[in-house]
């Protein structure tokens, strides 16, 4: 059982680099690992603060642009260039060495068999709350990684799209438990991500559109082949959950190499949301064809206490109860302040 995480908003053991005195008495800059090992109570985690983490990716390029980062950005996620070189840069390195490792096994796994199969792809997992920014996370992470001359084709599937439809959550229901673990065809997420991980030329996922706040009937995603897949959802790293139906015991995370959890203060999050949902009424939801056009013409204090009433009935619980005990199971875990920006990184040692 993976021990629970210590709270986010602890002091950290590791802070900056201490110093000490070398045989001259002179101060010297004290190594980040011998620090963690000195102070570090143990744990499968090395937690870093915000400066501590920056640090290491002193040498690895920023690909990216103030224009890529504003193309890139959510809804109510204020994220820019400094964000991304503080956060993004060492954790894009960080990935592009574990890829290379695991291409490493992989060939010392062919050598072994005396095989050569095709390299698969190289998976990553994004999990967190509504509005806490996981989506711009993904985003910049396929964005940063393609940069890497070998990893140049990174896709990215939201689970959105292995929603039940809404006739069928409705037919059983729970439409007012969307985006719940109950609500996705779990079986087939599962066999999109086994075919994936079967290295086949095209695999295909169907298509959810946020302003109709459905399956969009028809559309698909065809993935084909790439070096890295980012899949990005609420409840991708849930355990398998047996049931007399069902009785898999695969989940969705047993296909992921690497998995990311975006976390933060409850109370900020349901802030967050609450001013996403504001500006939603001048984008989207103020589509004729939006599900949520009935939304459009609140006054600012009709939608808060509409948002708040969402948050509580739906987001909270699921949050609560289904998405917020699946971090300890992350590899990494990002944690934001209530300004967005990510202050703690939180590793699982290998």
């Amino acid at each position: 059982m993976v021990p629970p995480l210590p709270d986010p908003a602890a002091p950290s053991a590791t802070g900056d680099s201490a110093a000490r005195p070398d045989a001259a008495g002179t101060q010297l800059p004290q190594p980040l690992g011998d620090h963690l090992t000195r102070l570090a109570p143990a744990s499968p985690y090395v937690d870093l603060d915000r400066a501590a983490w920056s640090r290491l990716s002193a040498s690895t390029p920023l690909p990216l642009t103030d224009a890529d980062v504003e193309r890139l950005r959510g809804l109510g996620d204020p994220i820019d260039l400094a964000e991304v070189d503080a956060v993004f840069r060492p954790l894009s390195r960080l990935l592009n060495l574990y890829v290379a490792a695991s291409a490493g096994l992989h060939r010392a796994t062919s050598t072994f068999l005396h095989e050569e199969p095709p390299r698969t792809p190289y998976v990553i997992g994004v999990a967190g709350s509504v509005a806490v920014g996981k989506s711009t996370t993904a985003r910049i992470l396929r964005e940063m990684m393609a940069r890497w001359p070998d990893t140049p084709h990174v896709e990215l599937i939201t689970t959105d799209g292995f929603l039940y439809p809404n006739a069928e959550l409705q037919r059983r229901g729970i439409m007012d438990r969307k985006g719940f673990p109950e609500s996705y065809d779990r079986r087939a997420l599962i066999r999109f991500l086994s075919r994936v991980k079967a290295g086949q030329a095209e695999v295909r996922a169907p298509v959810y559109s946020h302003v109709t706040y459905d399956i969009v009937p028809g559309e698909e995603v065809v993935v084909r082949k790439p070096d890295v897949l980012i899949v990005e959802g609420l409840n991708v790293l849930q355990p398998a959950r047996p049931s007399a139906i069902d009785e898999s015991t695969v989940a969705v995370s047993d296909f992921f190499d690497f998995s990311i959890y975006v976390d933060a203060r409850t109370r900020n999050i349901r802030q967050w949301y609450v001013e996403r949902f504001l500006q939603l009424r001048k984008t989207a939801f103020s589509r004729p064809e939006s599900y949520f056009r009935r939304y459009a013409d609140l006054s600012d204090t009709e939608a808060t206490e509409r948002a708040l009433s969402i948050w509580e009935a739906i987001n909270a619980p699921n949050l609560e109860h289904n998405v917020l005990p699946t971090r300890g199971r992350a590899t990494l875990v990002l944690t934001k302040g209530s300004d967005h920006s990510v202050q703690r990184v939180r590793l699982r040692k290998l």
